[in-house]
């Protein structure tokens, strides 16, 4: 008897982090051998905050591409409180970059340089609204008197639904809800507003960071949440809703810099990760809903074609081996472990 299979659209990732240098050459192989397009975070150092910076990182990633690979990096701008509304206009007319990129200063990785007051960037996102541009958010605040599991929610009370009733035609993308509360507040919402979800938040809680140890390979910005938070996120993932779509904040660290006294946050999940949504659509009973959260919302959200390829997962009777690490000129990335059996397999 033939094996369960199921082929849908070639997918994109809306959230992706690919380094530089070293890191960047031996990391994007294992996004552009299943994605088609990826919105590339622009949290490098130095950040990439003008039309020129991302013009020049997009050339590098393009300079590195896999022989055969039209893998395409869909640029974004790091949006700081003196982000030339100009230069931004410019850089997203021209077609340079797709979004801009707003991070709390001190939300996550390399976030240093961004927004402290958000009424000073109030003059580029008014400009952002007119042209159609998107805001891609990091939902967090960073105050120190706010507890980790609850700056998603203090966030969006605080910062996004008094800019969005503000600016209720800017286009916003909600990145990496961790949150039933996140959820909610999209399904509640009206106006341009969707949220990207990452594989391993539909996989993983605060115990598989904390439990019997601490695990740091499975510590990313947000935080893993409770187990209710977990299961609200993957309803919403396999319910079909298109506001909602894949993001997988695929984020590579050196292991050295994750087992760190003070180590990054961030989890790598580009090698395994259309197997272990599979799995987890599979595991929901929603396999015919696959298609539309990693391939169809995401592009109809940014107001883009569909990608013409194809992609055939497969059902094995035995689970798929992934590989542990992978090795690049610093040093090696471990790869996420999904704490279950994954049964599926890309084929093609």
């Amino acid at each position: 008897m033939a094996q369960p299979s199921i082929t849908i659209r070639t997918p994109d990732d809306w959230h992706l982090h690919l380094r530089d240098g070293d890191m960047l050459k031996s990391v994007l192989p294992e996004t552009s051998r299943h994605f088609a397009r990826a919105i590339i975070m622009p949290n490098l150092v130095p950040p990439v905050v003008t039309k020129s910076d991302a013009e020049q990182y997009r050339d590098r990633i393009l300079a590195v591409r896999p022989e055969g690979s039209d893998f395409k990096p869909l640029m974004t701008l790091y949006l700081t409180e003196g982000t030339d509304p100009d230069d931004l206009e410019d850089a997203y007319k021209s077609g340079v970059v797709t979004a801009a990129k707003l991070y709390p200063a001190g939300a996550t990785t390399n976030s240093e340089n961004g927004v402290r007051n958000f009424e000073n960037i109030m003059p580029v996102l008014e400009r952002m609204a007119d042209i159609g541009m998107m805001m891609c958010v990091h939902g967090e605040v960073t105050d120190a008197d706010i507890d980790i599991f609850d700056r998603e929610k203090v966030f969006i009370d605080r910062v996004l639904d008094p800019l969005r009733t503000k600016l209720p035609e800017l286009k916003v993308t909600m990145e990496h809800i961790t949150t039933s509360d996140a959820v909610d507040y999209v399904a509640s919402s009206k106006g341009p507003l969707a949220a990207s979800i990452t594989t391993h938040h539909l996989m993983i809680n605060r115990n598989a960071i904390l439990a019997g140890g601490i695990r740091p390979h499975y510590y990313c910005l947000p935080v893993a949440k409770r187990e209710t938070h977990r299961l609200a996120l993957r309803k919403a993932a396999t319910s079909n809703d298109e506001r909602y779509f894949l993001g997988t904040d695929s984020a590579p660290h050196l292991d050295e810099n994750k087992i760190d006294p003070c180590g990054c946050a961030g989890i790598f999940t580009a090698t395994n990760t259309m197997a272990c949504l599979a799995q987890v659509f599979d595991d929901e009973g929603a396999l015919d809903r696959l298609e539309a959260f990693a391939c169809l919302n995401g592009p109809k959200h940014y107001g883009l074609a569909v990608n013409e390829g194809s992609m055939t997962l497969v059902k094995q009777d035995t689970p798929v081996e992934f590989p542990d690490v992978i090795k690049t000129g610093e040093g090696e990335v471990t790869v996420f472990d999904p704490m279950t059996p994954i049964y599926w397999d890309v084929k093609a």
